[in-house]
């Protein structure tokens, strides 16, 4: 058989391979979305107008003393609002913040890796963006709220917007960021004033720890107070509502936000 034919049967077999690929992922990422019964509006309590009047979901967390107490945004993972950043709301709230978990796509929740990937490629970031500055303001008329008093914090997807919040808005008293995307130059830190808390894992790739100690040396170098910490021996998203209360790397980093906000954020 001539050579081209058999490199061309070969490009064939590949091409029919990766076509069977996409179908399967299209197929899990359908499914998935109908069939799956899982939505945020499961996991939210309070509806506000969002862009253009759109209305938005989100989960609120309060303490049960009166107000006006701290507050902090809470940005979920690419999977999207779900039991476990309830449960991490519902932590806080007990240590004394008022707590708002957003929903930042727009109703759409999954445990499916691939459609949570789709929900981040598909979904675009100014949008994201301006739901999450809807919640801020929603959270800030609170008359349990001091709006002087207001974080953000996320988780991976979150983290990453965390950021984006708080190099966007100069009204955040504090930034938290959980192994999210960083940016790594002074001229991209916008209006970011601080006190930054940043929790990362050695083993992390996406961020890394060199990521994260340019992240660090961009902050010192435009003076924003920091506090960056990456964690010995533990990966991305090392750290969950189950495992907080266990001894190990998820509790101290656990332990470390609430000591970072008491001194930050609750006592400013």
């Amino acid at each position: 058989m001539p050579r081209m034919k058999v490199i061309k049967r070969i490009l064939l077999v590949l091409l029919g391979i990766i076509a069977l690929a996409v179908l399967v992922l299209v197929g899990l990422i359908g499914y998935d979305a109908l069939f799956s019964g899982r939505t945020a509006a499961q996991f939210t309590n309070v509806t506000y107008a969002g862009p253009n009047g759109i209305a938005l979901r989100a989960y609120v967390a309060k303490p049960s003393t009166p107000g006006p107490h701290p507050a902090m945004l809470m940005i979920h993972e690419f999977y999207g609002l779900n039991a476990d950043i309830i449960a991490k709301a519902d932590k806080l709230a007990k240590e004394g913040y008022v707590v708002l978990a957003v929903d930042a796509y727009r109703n759409a929740t999954t445990t499916s890796i691939p459609r949570a990937i789709y929900l981040v490629s598909s979904t675009p970031n100014d949008q994201i963006q301006g739901d999450i500055t809807a919640g801020y303001n929603y959270l800030a008329a609170q008359p349990d709220v001091d709006p002087k008093r207001i974080g953000v914090m996320g988780f991976c997807f979150g983290g990453g917007h965390s950021l984006l919040q708080g190099v966007a808005n100069a009204n955040y008293a504090v930034t938290v960021v959980f192994y999210g995307r960083l940016v790594t130059s002074p001229n991209e830190l916008g209006v970011l004033k601080g006190p930054v808390l940043g929790i990362f894992g050695e083993q992390d790739r996406a961020p890394s720890p060199e990521q994260a100690r340019d992240f660090k040396a961009a902050l010192d170098s435009k003076g924003v107070k920091n506090q960056i910490t990456v964690y010995p021996s533990v990966g991305h998203a090392f750290l969950n509502s189950d495992n907080i209360a266990q001894p190990g790397p998820a509790a101290t980093a656990w332990k470390e936000l609430l000591t970072f906000l008491e001194t930050n954020l609750k006592k400013k």
